[in-house]
């Protein structure tokens, strides 16, 4: 019984650990040795079932404790109120804890090999990348480095799944120490020195371009009628009017506006449209805005729109990756209301877009969309030199979802070597350089303007030309790891 406690409680101190790398603690330094005490307990526990188990209960602690604002957005913006609030955010911790509970159950199978370390490893990446298709993905455990100049080396020849890789192999060999056993087996860390050969990540400078970036800091709760709606409007344009004077004494020519809590209607709103095609026109500038587009059957998009300076529509980017409540409602939680202020469930785009300004190319995608490295990285292999995250993180309210998403970004802009500039309806407003650093900001919850530095980069890394093939061989490992550790233990 006192042994059962003690893997418990293994557990869940990886649960501790994994949540204190997160923003808003962010103890980075901790990233290595996270995974450390729940392999240790799944190495105790000679049952399989409650190797899941512990597993599970850690995987559960871990969503609580790193997206406990769901249950904010749920409740106060969702319309569920407190107590269906919390009951649906406890559902969600139930479900996405199954993706710990399975890594415990290989783990426990892989961790008695000669060659646990890197199958460990190639295993935590497998169930990693699941969770985009599986529903929700959020915080990979390898964000944690991306201030490590020396492993984020890797993000533009394997992705954020590399990072992840090092730091469970890390955890992997230390647990093996822990449970003393042969030193020949921890030698695979003797491979780690030669993340130095990579290439170092791009020297900081100072952007040669510029876009004037809004953040309007309208507010999330506004009951949007055709007056709350017009005064949004009349507000925007007088923000950027006022910051279109700085646009033409820098000689920028691209405004931007971010995704809005509000309707936009560009399309069928004769008011709004003439608005912004006068902005662009006046200015002489490109504006890139989120609006609501419409499918062929009249469905709505969550769109981003390029209006040329010239006043006419040139393209538009149709959001692929959609989040959950926020866009639409997983089909379990019916009952739940989305948090959009459409009436049905948006519907989801199916084409990369790459709008041309002049000689030059960008892309936007949409918020959430952030945490797809293997949608984000297919903007610039399209030709996309830099790229713009238009989000609304106003949802969040004050938690520390803003920083975990901002450092989601930072990483893409790693793997892509790609200036990344986001635009945000109340912060963070952020321009990210190629190597992940945020060179620029936006106070949080003000209404802003600024004159955001970037510069256009070509060429593409070797993550934007395959994608995941890393995450893709980890799972070929681990998989052939755990027939042949099945095999030896038959």
């Amino acid at each position: 019984m006192a042994a059962r406690a003690i893997n418990l409680l293994l557990a869940l101190l990886t649960a501790a650990l994994l949540i204190l790398t997160v923003p808003k603690v962010n103890a980075v330094w901790l990233a290595p040795v996270a995974l450390a005490p729940l392999l240790v307990a799944v190495a105790r526990e000679p049952r399989p079932w409650r190797r899941f188990l512990a597993g599970y209960a850690c995987g559960i602690a871990y969503w609580f404790g790193v997206c406990y604002w769901i249950q904010f957005v749920l409740s106060f913006h969702g319309g569920l109120g407190e107590p269906l609030g919390w009951a649906v955010f406890l559902l969600f911790c139930l479900v996405k804890g199954l993706h710990l509970g399975v890594f415990a159950a290989g783990a426990g199978i892989l961790i008695r090999s000669r060659w646990a370390v890197p199958a460990v490893a190639a295993l935590w990446v497998a169930i990693e990348v699941t969770h985009g298709f599986l529903g929700f993905a959020w915080h990979a455990l390898g964000n944690a480095g991306v201030e490590m100049g020396i492993p984020m080396r890797l993000a533009p020849l394997t992705g954020v799944y590399g990072l992840s890789f090092v730091f469970a192999l890390m955890s992997a060999a230390l647990a093996l120490a822990l449970l003393r056993r042969p030193r020949t087996q921890l030698l695979w860390l003797a491979l780690l020195p030669l993340l130095v050969l990579l290439p170092q990540l791009p020297a900081a400078e100072r952007g040669r371009e510029a876009a004037v970036v809004i953040q309007p800091d309208l507010p999330e709760t506004e009951q949007w009628t055709s007056e709350s709606v017009a005064r949004m409007q009349e507000r925007l344009v007088g923000i950027t009017m006022r910051a279109a004077q700085a646009l033409q004494r820098s000689g920028t020519r691209l405004i931007v506006w971010p995704e809005m809590p509000g309707p936009f209607y560009y399309y069928e709103d004769p008011g709004l449209r003439e608005a912004v095609n006068n902005l662009a026109r006046s200015s002489g500038s490109y504006f890139l805005l989120s609006v609501v587009g419409r499918t062929a059957a009249g469905a709505p998009l969550n769109s981003a729109l390029v209006v040329s300076p010239d006043g006419e529509a040139l393209t538009r980017y149709d959001k692929i990756k959609l989040a959950p409540f926020g866009e639409f409602v997983p089909w379990p939680f019916w009952f739940a209301n989305n948090i959009s202020s459409e009436i049905s469930d948006f519907h989801s785009g199916s084409r990369i877009v790459v709008s041309d300004i002049g000689r030059r190319r960008l892309a936007a995608f949409i918020c959430y969309e952030s945490v797809f490295p293997n949608l984000v990285r297919r903007f610039p292999l399209a030709g996309a030199e830099v790229l713009f995250n238009l989000s609304n993180d106003g949802w969040f309210g004050q938690t520390a979802a803003r920083e975990q998403h901002l450092k989601i970004v930072r990483m893409r802009a790693a793997e892509n070597r790609r200036w990344i500039v986001r635009a945000t309806n109340d912060g963070l407003t952020a321009v990210i350089d190629p190597a992940g650093r945020v060179l620029q900001t936006l106070p949080q919850f003000v209404e802003a303007a600024a004159l955001a530095q970037f510069s256009y980069v070509s060429g593409t890394t070797p993550y934007t030309r395959y994608g995941d093939w890393f995450a893709a061989m980890c799972a070929i490992v681990a998989g052939a790891a755990l027939i042949a550790a099945r095999r030896q233990q038959a």
